[in-house]
């Protein structure tokens, strides 16, 4: 369970990294839209891990290493937002997050089990 603090701290991370990909994203990823989905801070707000979403890119985990060979630059670019606001810049881990697929994956599941034939209920 997250504190208040992790979770605003979360919030503010989130919004100025939203803000730096859509602004500057495209120099490292051409033509595919990063989505920010969910931010976690650790208790001691010292790590940030940062779940992305990418979309227009057919290979996420090429993207994915793309944006982490870019973290360094990343975490400074946030730095230079949220200095007046935090004693240190944590450090940022990037994760896919696969949401989406892991719900198409099941809506698929649902309509081929709805599409065979219902077996009939057998009482004994």
């Amino acid at each position: 369970m997250e504190s208040k603090r992790q979770q605003k701290f979360a919030g503010v991370i989130q919004k100025d990294l939203a803000e730096i990909f859509q602004r500057e994203g495209m120099s490292f990823l051409p033509n595919t839209l990063v989505t920010i989905t969910k931010v976690r801070v650790t208790p001691d707000l010292a790590i940030a891990r940062i779940f992305l979403s990418f979309f227009n890119n057919q290979n996420t985990s090429l993207a994915l290493n793309t944006v982490k060979a870019h973290a360094n630059e990343i975490r400074y670019k946030l730095g230079s937002r949220i200095k007046n606001q935090v004693r240190i810049v944590p450090q940022l881990e990037f994760f896919v997050d696969d949401t989406n697929e892991y719900v198409e994956r099941m809506d698929k599941i649902f309509d081929k089990i709805s599409k065979e034939p219902r077996q009939p209920d057998t009482e004994e």
